[in-house]
């Protein structure tokens, strides 16, 4: 019997090589290249269902009619936050994060609340429908109009939406459905590849709002060749520690909306339920003020969030000093080790330097260099930040402090939660007098330390 052909399609970017090597050529990543089978292309595509895909006509963009998507909510407010206001008709959402951490019982919840507007359709791969009815028994849903269907062969599924025609559809999850139009097993890259494409073109045809479930790598990514991100119009990732009560949904990719919005949710005996003010997740409950701590401002989407980041510089008892950021990027925390150096005269080549982000929060914005800057500062001299402070702003190599977007509404969260000093950007400072929030705008990081310094003046 003949060999089936093969080839290797790297995990990351999709690149085909026809040898395998421990780099791949178009990406430069590592170990990323798995065989696959190489497929007829006269068997990619069933001709059963290339009637579903109709030819669209060629139109002028200026008499095309510019009218706002129709959207539905799923009654859980921060899901919808995340989602850009709602699902949308014909679109498609693909939702990654790690094992448990609550993909399957958020999805189990909108649902339910879908049933009353639309009609919807379970499709589970991974488990039974005993298995989910007892899930939906120990949330207390109502799953009396949610429709299930436990099928892994794509084929079927298609059959299956044909037919009853729903308006909804949940795949849990892609990595585990297969096509009879390949040989290569469920999970491949071109399996899952090849199921998420054909299930895109019906929902675009069909107008079903599909959301997709895929499984993540050790690293966090989503498993499977990065296309997988490129044809759907959102992806979000679960965040947070699955050990905690408390989840992260965040929108890496949302054609309909903003992207980088977060939502905030806590897992209950219930399920998942949001969290109205987030920002009291984000910071510490002290008694007293601590050294080391300064809270700041972050944007994320078209919600400002108050979070407190945590230093802890010691003594370093080795050649190398240390240098950890658990939240933000470690990379920025050496270079802005150096400019506090540089531009304001506080050495930490002798001391390893530790930086959290309260919460487990992922800051990705430079508007926290101000931040962490100061809570370095803070625990070198062991002498806690003044109470009622907040900062924000990006620090430049210069020593410049940059402006941030969007300070007005980050100066106005941090009034309505009660903070009373605010150092900020000159550029950022606000025209009109906030209540309760006194504005101290700085050009430099000199600057600023100085008027850490002088505590009186700031409460004064």
């Amino acid at each position: 019997m003949a060999k089936q052909k093969t080839n290797y399609t790297c995990t990351e970017c999709g690149g085909v090589q026809s040898k395998w090597a421990g780099q791949c050529p178009s990406c430069q990543q590592w170990n990323t290249l798995v065989e696959t089978i190489v497929e007829e292309a006269g068997n990619r595509f069933s001709t059963k269902y290339q009637g579903l895909a109709q030819s669209a006509p060629v139109l002028n963009l200026a008499e095309i009619d510019a009218e706002d998507i129709p959207r539905f909510g799923t009654e859980i407010e921060e899901f919808d936050r995340v989602l850009g206001g709602g699902l949308v008709p014909g679109g498609v959402v693909l939702i990654g994060g790690d094992p448990g951490i609550g993909k399957s019982t958020l999805l189990l919840q909108a649902l339910s609340n879908l049933t009353k507007i639309k009609k919807v359709l379970y499709v589970s791969g991974e488990e039974s429908g005993a298995q989910i009815a007892l899930r939906a028994k120990r949330l207390a849903v109502d799953a009396r109009g949610v429709s299930l269907q436990a099928e892994i062969q794509l084929e079927k599924i298609l059959n299956t939406l044909a037919e009853h025609k729903p308006q909804v559809v949940v795949i849990d999850s892609i990595q585990t459905m297969y096509s009879d139009a390949l040989s290569s097993a469920p999970g491949s890259v071109a399996q899952v590849r090849e199921c998420a494409a054909q299930l895109t073109r019906v929902a675009k045809t069909m107008n079903i709002t599909m959301i997709l479930v895929g499984h993540v790598t050790k690293e966090g990514a989503l498993a499977g060749p990065r296309v997988l991100e490129h044809i759907v119009d959102t992806v979000l990732y679960f965040e947070g520690d699955t050990h905690s009560s408390f989840r992260l949904v965040r929108a890496i990719k949302n054609r309909f909306g903003a992207v980088n919005e977060l939502g905030v949710f806590a897992m209950t005996e219930r399920g998942l339920k949001g969290v109205s003010n987030p920002s009291a997740l984000f910071l510490s409950q002290h008694d007293t003020q601590v050294a080391g701590s300064c809270v700041m401002v972050t944007q994320e989407g078209t919600r400002p969030l108050l979070v407190e980041i945590q230093a802890l510089v010691d003594t370093s008892h080795a050649p190398n000093a240390k240098r950890l950021s658990v939240g933000l990027e470690q990379n920025r925390l050496a270079m802005l080790l150096a400019v506090l150096h540089r531009h304001a005269g506080v050495a930490a080549f002798d001391q390893d330097v530790f930086i959290n982000a309260v919460g487990g929060v992922k800051i990705t914005e430079p508007a926290a260099d101000l931040a962490v800057l100061l809570a370095i500062n803070s625990s070198m001299r062991n002498k806690p930040l003044p109470r009622g402070l907040v900062v924000f702003g990006e620090v430049g190599l210069a020593g410049e402090i940059r402006p941030a977007p969007r300070g007005q509404e980050r100066l106005r969260e941090a009034a309505k939660l009660g903070f009373s000093i605010a150092i900020i950007p000159k550029s950022n400072a606000p025209k009109q007098k906030i209540e309760g929030l006194k504005i101290v705008a700085v050009d430099r990081i000199d600057e600023a330390l100085n008027k850490i310094r002088d505590v009186d003046d700031l409460v004064d």
